[in-house]
């Protein structure tokens, strides 16, 4: 491509992020308020994407990957079932088994183990990132640290939360084991046939995850941050930086931070060269408008595999995966099943009226480990790949590209996790 910024302003961004969802608002206003001059690129809105309609469950328990050897028994039933927790359109197969056959080397113990130590470092940052970002905007209230609850109804299901309990042991995970009593102490709209659950207590719940898109994205803006509203379509690097390609023309900056989620690989193969083995997870949610108040914290189902997270718009149900690309069509009977599986689980069945249902890419690599790491002498920055934890894992994640950026930069966030584990390289 020609060097279109040999006479490039002296107004040139300092930084160019791509993609406006979670992670890309985070580290826009983290690089803002480090003195860069930050531009915004994305297709819709801030906050439309995953971001819009994710289970808003700050999931610092979930330290494993997003698969165990099980799938390999699990597979045909992957294939046949449509309503499945989790499930694989044989029509996008093909496309998939190079990345499943990835997934499946990544099981091996040694490198799951490797996953398992960088989402845990991830996720025990994410708390204290969180409850200091939101504290700097003055919207702590958007964010609820009541815990988590994982519940069971089956009488042959304790030893599987035994396991569990014992392996989030291992992790130095806080939990704690509630009897069927405790349970409905807490949450006295369950019924009477859960047994019992493990509740996390280092975990909690946001209110509206749109609205924090929105309120990230307004404090950025004061900071001079700009965002504009084009489809980034390619790049290419030259000795003054990087110019992006658009459906709107090009857009000029020093450095870019990819961080479009599922969309990110096309991009950072043009900019380093690297093939990223990124796919999506395709994510349903129901909102149930009038349930706000069925419950006080979220509450997963251990046999329904689903979760439901009280808001401020009402009761989310979320938590189903499927594996069927970017360009097939939302299957919402995925979503509806959801209100099916919550059936039996509260006293009176939840409020259907005024439904709404939603589809979203969850970016995800083999590994179950997001990109975090700079690229091209430091003109490429990537944030992307936080497969469902995208959400738990924006706050740290905007203080990493911050260091990234500007490594003598001073910052309140303490210590940070090692970036080895999440670096562009290992592919």
């Amino acid at each position: 491509m020609p060097n279109s910024v040999s006479n490039a302003p002296q107004n040139t961004p300092d930084i160019a992020i791509v993609g406006a969802g979670i992670i890309g608002v985070a580290c826009a206003l983290q690089l803002a308020r480090q003195g860069l001059r930050v531009v915004l690129l994305d297709q819709q809105p801030p906050g439309l994407g995953a971001s819009f309609g994710n289970a808003g469950h700050m999931a610092t328990e979930q330290v494993f990957p997003i698969a165990d050897l099980s799938i390999l028994m699990r597979l045909p039933a992957m294939l046949m079932d449509p309503m499945g927790p989790l499930r694989l359109d044989w029509k996008y197969l093909p496309r998939a088994l190079p990345w499943f056959a990835r997934l499946l080397l990544n099981l091996r113990p040694a490198p799951f183990q490797r996953s398992v130590a960088g989402i845990r470092a991830l996720n025990e940052s994410s708390l204290g990132a969180w409850q200091r970002l939101l504290a700097s905007i003055d919207r702590a209230a958007l964010f609820k640290h009541q815990g988590s609850l994982l519940v069971f109804e089956r009488g042959e299901s304790r030893r599987a939360i035994d396991a569990l309990q014992a392996r989030m042991g291992q992790q130095a995970v806080a939990l704690d084991y509630w009897s069927a009593d405790a349970v409905r102490e807490a949450a006295p709209q369950l019924s009477e046939q859960i047994k019992g659950g493990l509740f996390f207590p280092a975990t909690g719940h946001f209110l509206d995850p749109y609205q924090v898109v929105g309120e990230l994205m307004a404090a950025a803006q004061a900071l001079g941050t700009a965002f504009i509203q084009r489809r980034v379509l390619g790049g290419w690097l030259h000795e003054r930086g990087v110019s992006l390609l658009t459906d709107q023309g090009p857009v000029e900056a020093r450095r870019v931070l990819i961080a479009c989620g599922a969309h990110s690989a096309q991009l950072t193969a043009a900019l380093t060269g690297k093939q990223v083995p990124l796919d999506t997870e395709r994510g349903y949610h129901l909102m149930l408008p009038h349930e706000p108040q069925r419950l006080p914290f979220p509450v997963t189902s251990l046999e329904r595999k689903f979760i439901m997270t009280p808001m401020s718009g009402g009761l989310r149900l979320a938590g189903t995966v499927e594996f069927a690309g970017l360009e097939r069509p939302a299957n919402m009977a995925r979503a509806w099943q959801l209100h099916q599986l919550s059936k039996g689980l509260f006293r009176q069945d939840l409020n259907l009226e005024d439904a709404t249902p939603w589809m979203g890419f969850r970016p995800s690599l083999p590994d179950s480990l997001p990109v975090i790491d700079q690229a091209a002498d430091g003109r490429v920055l990537l944030a992307f790949g936080h497969q469902h934890l995208g959400l738990t894992q924006a706050a740290v994640t905007a203080e990493l590209v911050g260091r990234l950026a500007m490594p003598t930069a001073l910052s309140a966030s303490g210590p940070l996790p090692d970036l080895q584990p999440y670096r562009l390289d290992r592919f």
